[in-house]
């Protein structure tokens, strides 16, 4: 849904019967209130949803990175968008879905395999031009045979091609923040430091 022009002006002459927009219209003291409610039914305090609204807004996203027995890294060719990326997508956090489980949900929709994630590689802070700020997860593959490989079965509506690309090649197919990301989570593994912690693909600290 594309979202109100914040910039547009409402005329009020228009219909005088009604509020300018961004008005609320008066409460009909008659009306029934319906409470607010929490995910488990429980009521919650309007204060309290107001505060948690008006809270600064983070996004999260979530990729596996896979490697074949060669080294190379699994990547896949969007549609909608030039360019190539891991397999992961946005974490449904409002339906309760965490990180790994957003990984592997993506996985399992994009390449058609089901795979548990393995260790977390890198957490990434990536600041954004007209968005929030997104905190991307990149769980372990694992190194797939070749049997799995040759199962790959993609998402039609989103992908449309992938390949194994040499972590050399990777600044010829992913943006420099993801790039980055790629390279500390093959040291985390190559180096068994545990997770990298990053800002903009860079490391923090």
């Amino acid at each position: 849904m594309t979202p109100p022009d914040a910039d547009a002006q409402a005329d009020p002459n228009a219909h005088p019967e009604s509020p300018a927009a961004g008005q609320a219209e008066p409460a009909d003291p008659a009306a029934p209130v319906t409470p607010l409610v929490d995910a488990t039914g429980a009521d919650v305090d309007p204060d309290f949803a107001a505060y948690i609204a008006s809270l600064p807004r983070i996004l999260a996203g979530a990729a596996t990175l896979f490697r074949d027995a060669e080294g190379r890294v699994l990547l896949v060719e969007p549609n909608y968008r030039p360019g190539w990326g891991l397999p992961g997508g946005t974490v449904e956090s409002d339906d309760g879905e965490s990180p790994r489980q957003g990984a592997r949900r993506e996985t399992a929709e994009e390449i058609g395999l089901d795979i548990e994630p393995g260790p977390l590689l890198a957490v990434d802070w990536v600041r954004g031009n007209g968005r929030p700020p997104l905190v991307a997860y990149l769980y372990d593959g694992g190194v797939l045979s070749s049997e799995q490989l040759a199962a790959i079965r993609l998402q039609e509506e989103e992908l449309l091609s992938w390949r194994l690309v040499a972590p050399a090649d990777l600044p010829a197919h992913l943006s420099p923040t993801e790039t980055r990301r790629v390279v500390a989570a093959l040291e985390s593994l190559a180096t068994g430091t545990g997770p990298a912690e990053l800002e903009d693909g860079h490391r923090a600290g």
